[in-house]
């Protein structure tokens, strides 16, 4: 790793804002009361959740002193009446996702058509933004206009679990590459998560979450929102909030219609697994005869931890793995603003969060660091057919061992993950002469541990007790086994200890230059400087613990980024405007690069506005991608079972076909989880992107308004990782990514970071909303927005040819999970059809995506379409008791389960639908 510095744009930061910060002091006279009039049009203009329609602009009304109020929106740093903007922006108030049935930020972000989300795992990241579905890390994150400290592991993506939904008044979404006015890198998109400006009162709020069938999944929340002070008539407001929400682990025993072999079997999907590789008791093979088999399987195992499978082996009970993990989340965010003499605000905001997921795995097993086995040998007392009772095997001739065992006795392999953020953030805003000025700094802080919890055990000392006659793969422990096997545990030790810092300052100058003939031209000017670190440290208690199969590492990595940029509006006349901008940035590590954009926006007559941008983006690889860990092994294991394509040959990308060939233990080469190398790559170099977008917004009759976006994204030398099917499922392309002992056997499968190709997208964002008469009945609206995609294809090599990703499976993994590959729909949608009269309000939610082809690894018989997917909520609010807001909800109102799939180790597609089912909700809300 190397640092280069460049002085003078950071200087040029540095100095611009110190010049801003000096001149504050002899400025007089606030308009906070047009501020806070400001806040209350825009909110109306939004009532849809379409801050772009051509009618937006009509209803930004003046305020009493006949003065048009002009609001920041997301995606410019000019000032405009809402709703007179080229560039297609979404706003979600935060009434609207309570009326959904939604309980967190992470609900929010799962719902959006937009958005090929996915909320949190077993893999304990939390929940991430993937706009455009094209990789959580061209998603810029943002709360209050300003970056968050990024998810420390990756370095890759904000957890938005950590934004407490109590503070928030809305969710501006920005479809489009923003890369002038934010950052290079947001080339799928924005999402701009905004607190209260100020709020005072006392409001206590508390919500349940209860699943209609019986086990986990249950939901509580509960938060208090304070705050003292009159922004407008005292000059200054403080409040905050505290935010808690809890959701219990859901077994996959809770849910059985999603588990059950033989219903599975019913609905034409796979067989997981053919043959037991790791069980309780233990499946064993003999290197001299090549014998294979459980000396159990006779008398059918040793149910529930083990069910007879092929080869004559045991298989271990599938329901290990959890449905959802349990997760739960604490917030605590204020701020603070006071009116200083003069025309100017000064706020400070501290958000404080933690997050804490629960992980569950299978019983450890004992497989070795490197690839080390287990071993028995006859002088054992629990070697088949000795003196404890173990049943004998025939044909094994008395030759050692190696053992595949399962250590159910102690339960399933438990670990917790913690993330916890602090961020900083002290902003001004006024006038100075003719220059309307913004300016903060803000510190962020980011850590993330892992710790052993239960049943994780030190793999060589576990090989170790099989080979010295101290533990019994085969049956329950003696006291002195009981004791070894304590003797020997990781529980309660630390695995991982991640930090992520992010600081820096920015200063935004805007002033109005001249009246052409649809308004003043607008300049604004800016300086950005900002710094990034990561420390990753795996600690001692990793080594040779199964489940982790790495060496203790260190891995740090940093960069400075300085930034100017530019922006100037053109309302040539009422109709038709233009905004040219332009950003340079420069990196420590990668240099400088500059990108412009444009956009205009034409409105011909009242009904109908025309709008498109067209820009370009840069996103360097993010610190773990290019200076983070890479071992000389592997570091963990497959997520689905394949068979190695050398030692167990059989049709390429099936698992379960192949045939061990001679010497090889079929339970370690077929139909088995492969080891596996990821990490990152310090020769991995930026990527570069064209982001276009052309709209109509049209408004045929009164209350109807019809958007419609067509957005083109390409992105050239995509940084990522190959989906792991993608590898197995072409063994031969990929031949030389299996990376192999001198014995022959295999060492890992390198699926490091790297430059794959190129990648676009292209669709149309519909955005339908039509407010009904009121009547004495009420008023009922309707609007829907969807996304139609048209194109989704990438290259795994530089101009290598393309691959649709498009209604099925990729060959890309989503971010750095290389696990998870691509997939988009070719249609989705929220549909949100509501009733309001007097105190009440009704409103019934459709999410809805269409089908795709499955991930048809398996023989032909189980080949299959996941069909078309769609969930119902409703809820019913009330507020005509004083002080008290009452709202009551049912979330997938039809009871649909998750589409089943041949993709996941669970067999249902938990990538895009919830397994908890129906589910009732009830919210409670008293201000005092």
């Amino acid at each position: 790793m190397h640092h280069s510095h460049h002085p003078v744009p950071r200087r040029l930061a540095l100095s611009a804002i110190a010049l801003a910060v000096a001149a504050l002091a002899g400025q007089a006279a606030a308009q906070e009361a047009v501020q806070e009039a400001a806040q209350a049009t825009q909110e109306s203009a939004q009532a849809t959740q379409q801050a772009t329609g051509a009618t937006a602009a009509q209803q930004a009304a003046p305020v009493a002193t006949g003065e048009v109020i002009k609001v920041e929106v997301t995606g410019s740093t000019i000032k405009r009446v809402a709703g007179e903007m080229a560039l297609p922006v979404s706003s979600v108030k935060a009434d609207d996702i309570a009326s959904a049935a939604l309980t967190t930020v992470a609900d929010l972000a799962v719902s959006l058509p937009s958005s090929a989300t996915n909320a949190p795992s077993s893999a304990g990241a939390g929940t991430n933004m993937n706009m455009r579905g094209i990789g959580i890390n061209r998603t810029l994150v943002l709360l209050n206009g300003r970056r968050m400290v990024n998810e420390p592991l990756s370095n890759g993506f904000v957890n938005v679990d950590l934004i407490p939904i109590s503070a928030l008044n809305r969710v501006e979404v920005l479809r489009d590459g923003a890369s002038s006015t934010y950052g290079t890198d947001a080339m799928g998109g924005v999402v701009n998560f905004l607190t209260r400006r100020s709020y005072k009162g006392l409001e206590l709020t508390g919500q349940v979450v209860r699943p209609e069938a019986s086990g986990g999944g249950r939901e509580h929340r509960v938060s208090v929102l304070g705050g003292i002070g009159d922004l407008a008539a005292d000059g200054w407001n403080v409040y905050a909030t505290v935010d808690v929400h809890k959701r219990s682990k859901l077994e996959s025993a809770d849910r059985p219609e999603l588990t059950n072999p033989a219903l599975l079997a019913s609905l034409g999907i796979a067989p997981k697994a053919a043959s037991g590789t790791y069980a309780w008791p233990a499946n064993v093979f003999s290197p001299s005869t090549g014998i294979t088999g459980n000396p159990y399987y006779a008398s059918g195992c040793l149910p529930p931890y083990s069910v007879p499978a092929t080869r004559n082996t045991c298989i271990q009970d599938a329901n290990y793995v959890l449905a959802l993990p349990a997760n739960a989340q604490a917030h605590f965010f204020a701020k603070g603003s006071i009116k200083l003499p003069g025309d100017h605000l000064v706020t400070a905001e501290l958000l404080h969060a933690k997050e804490h997921i629960e992980t569950q795995k299978p019983p450890t097993t004992t497989v070795g660091f490197n690839g080390a086995v287990a071993r028995i040998t006859p002088d054992s007392p629990y070697y088949p057919g000795g003196s404890a009772g173990v049943p004998a095997m025939a044909g094994i001739n008395g030759s050692p061992l190696n053992v595949s065992w399962s250590v159910a006795e102690l339960g399933p392999a438990i670990a917790k993950d913690e993330q916890k953020i602090t961020r900083v953030v002290v902003t001004g805003e006024g006038t100075i002469g003719q220059w309307d000025y913004r300016l903060g700094g803000i510190y962020g802080r980011g850590k993330r541990d892992s710790y052993f919890v239960q049943g994780y055990l030190n793999g060589a000392r576990l090989q170790a007790g099989v080979a010295n006659g101290v533990l019994n793969p085969f049956g329950t422990q003696s006291a002195a086994g009981l004791e070894y096997l304590k003797s020997i545990s990781a529980d309660g030790g630390q695995i991982r200890h991640t930090t992520n810092r992010y600081y820096g300052t920015d200063l935004t100058l805007t002033r109005e230059l001249m009246q052409l003939g649809g308004g003043a031209m607008t300049l604004a000017l800016g300086a950005e400087y900002h710094r990034d670190a990561n420390d990753d440290r795996a600690l001692d208690g990793v080594i040779d613990v199964p489940y982790q199969n790495r060496l203790p590492s260190y891995a740090e990595g940093s960069r400075d980024i300085s930034a100017v940029f530019a922006e100037l509006d053109l309302p040539v006349t009422a109709d038709l405007s233009f905004n040219v901008a332009a950003r340079h940035d420069r990196y420590s590590d990668f240099g400088g690069t500059s990108n412009p954009k444009a956009s205009f926006r034409w409105q011909p007559m009242k009904q109908l506005m025309f709008r498109g941008s067209a820009s370009t983006g840069f996103r360097a690889p993010t610190l773990f991608d290019r200076y983070g860990y890479r071992l000389p092994g592997a570091t963990s294991l497959s997520t689905s079972k394949w068979d190695d394509p050398v030692l167990c040959p059989g049709t390429m990308g099936m698992a379960g076909t192949g045939t061990a060939v001679p010497g090889a233990n079929p339970l370690l080469v077929c139909n088995t989880a492969l080891p596996i190398q990821q990490g990152s790559n310090p020769e991995v170099q930026p990527e570069t992107s064209r982001n276009l977008t052309l709209g109509v917004v049209i408004e045929p009759v009164r209350n109807l308004m019809v958007m419609l976006d067509y957005y083109d994204i390409h992105v050239k030398d995509s940084i990522g990782q190959l989906a792991q099917n993608a590898i197995f499922t072409n063994t031969a392309k990929y031949a030389d990514l299996f990376v192999r002992n001198p014995d022959g056997s295999l060492a890992y499968v390198r699926n490091t970071v790297d430059n794959l190709g190129d990648l676009r997208t292209a669709g149309i964002d519909v955005g339908l909303s039509y407010a009904f008469p009121k009547a004495s009945y009420g008023q009922f609206k309707a609007a829907l927005d969807g996304t139609y995609v048209t194109r989704f294809e990438n290259q795994t090599e530089k101009d290598g040819p393309w691959i649709s990703n498009l209604g099925r499976f990729g060959s890309v993994g989503s971010g750095n999970v290389s696990a998870s590959p691509t997939y988009t729909f070719r249609w989705k949608h929220t549909l949100r059809l509501s009733w309001e009269r007097g105190d009440w309000f009704s409103q019934l939610t459709q999410f809805y995506n269409t089908g795709y082809h499955d991930l048809n690894n398996v023989p032909a018989q189980f080949h299959r379409d996941i069909e078309p997917y769609s969930v119902w909520n409703m809820t019913v609010n009330y507020k005509g008791i004083k002080h008290v807001k009452v709202s009551l909800g049912i979330s997938n109102l039809f009871d649909e389960n998750p589409p089943v799939t041949n993709s996941n180790s669970t067999a249902y597609a938990n990538n895009i639908a919830s397994p908890i089912g129906r589910a009732y909700n009830a919210r409670l809300t008293y201000e005092f």
